[in-house]
């Protein structure tokens, strides 16, 4: 027997059996060197923390109704999507097909819209591509309900026909004097287009010289006569335009050298400065006249004199009877009458002065 003293026995640790392991032995020692048993009784844990089964943890529908929106706000956001198109509505697109016979465009719609060639453009266009291109995003007007295979039909040519014809009404109220080619004539005057509509002057409202053949391709000044959608009627002046311009620089009572460049049974036209007037059968003398042939031929260069200006009308009225010295010098002695026509002329515009004081009325005017 060994006099050293008996050292305690250790229990062996299998290297698969031991349900003390080195994390075992870490949480069995304490901070301060001695083991203790460490219980979860002992740890600083919320009180509010709840357990897998407490039903104060599951999901309530009410906490749904907190989290940004309801449940009615997520159907009406739905039925954002839910397109209800309409024949005459305007909705904006994306073409992604460019055909032969058309377009297609999505429109948000359960099938691609379909836009027929003719429906592009209120002018004429030799293709699809010189008004759209693939992935171009615009406006379309909705022409009908879907056909059989739920395809709407679209138009671009709607949308600047009503448009079109917004702005030439505001241009008529502005009475403004626009600028437009002339494509086309016919028996009874001129045709151009305006903002793409097609409009129409009169021949009795042409003022050119040339002849109304040779006027293609001619700008003209143009002023409105009648805008009217329902009736599709689209009127305008060319010699409104021109009497607009040379009134400006016109004055009653003022002396003008004019030609005469036509004659009717009533007067005769007297071409001043490009501008057509008209002098009244009943204005070329104090004499009676059974018809201007009597006193005047075309092509005569002539003093008148001016007696109105109606810029609403586009018409100019004229006189030589105002500037005879003696009543009937028109029909004796023309030339008389032309070398006094300044004279003459400065004693009109006194006694329209006369009368502007007198607050009597202008001396009255033959009109046709």
């Amino acid at each position: 027997m060994s006099d050293k003293p008996t050292e305690a026995l250790k229990e062996p640790v299998s290297e698969k059996g031991s349900e003390r392991n080195q994390a075992d032995v870490a949480l069995e020692e304490s901070p301060n060197g001695n083991n203790e048993e460490i219980s979860l009784e002992n740890q600083d844990i919320p009180e509010d923390v709840p357990t897998a089964d407490d039903p104060s943890s599951r999901v309530n529908k009410k906490d749904l109704d907190s989290a940004g929106f309801t449940i009615d706000e997520f159907a009406s956001l739905l039925s954002k999507y839910d397109y209800n198109f309409k024949p005459g509505d305007i909705v904006n697109g994306t073409v992604f097909a460019l055909e032969s016979k058309g377009a297609m465009i999505d429109i948000g719609a359960k099938t691609a819209a379909f836009m027929p060639m003719q429906e592009v453009s209120i002018n004429r266009v030799e293709g699809l591509s010189d008004v759209l291109q693939p992935s171009e995003i615009r406006e379309f007007f909705i022409m009908s309900e879907e056909n059989e295979d739920g395809q709407l039909s679209l138009s671009i040519r709607r949308i600047e026909y009503q448009r079109a014809w917004e702005r030439v009404r505001q241009l008529q109220k502005e009475d403004a004097t626009i600028y437009s080619e002339v494509f086309a004539t016919n028996r009874g005057g001129a045709l151009v287009r305006v903002e793409g509509l097609r409009g129409f002057i009169p021949g009795s409202h042409i003022s050119t010289r040339k002849a109304k053949e040779e006027l293609v391709a001619d700008f003209l000044p143009l002023k409105f006569l009648e805008v009217d959608e329902e009736r599709n009627r689209l009127v305008l002046s060319h010699r409104r335009a021109l009497v607009e311009r040379k009134m400006n620089r016109l004055e009653v009572g003022e002396v003008v050298v004019g030609a005469v460049r036509g004659i009717k049974p009533y007067g005769a036209f007297i071409d001043i400065g490009g501008v057509s007037g008209l002098l009244h059968i009943s204005e070329i003398s104090h004499e009676h006249i059974e018809t201007p042939h009597s006193v005047l031929n075309v092509n005569d260069q002539m003093k008148v004199m001016i007696i109105d200006l109606d810029a609403e009308r586009g018409r100019i009225s004229l006189s030589t009877k105002a500037l005879e010295p003696e009543p009937g010098d028109m029909l004796t002695d023309p030339q008389k009458v032309f070398d006094k026509a300044e004279e003459m002329a400065a004693r009109y515009k006194q006694m329209l002065l006369e009368q502007a004081e007198e607050g009597e009325d202008p001396t009255p005017v033959m009109m046709v």
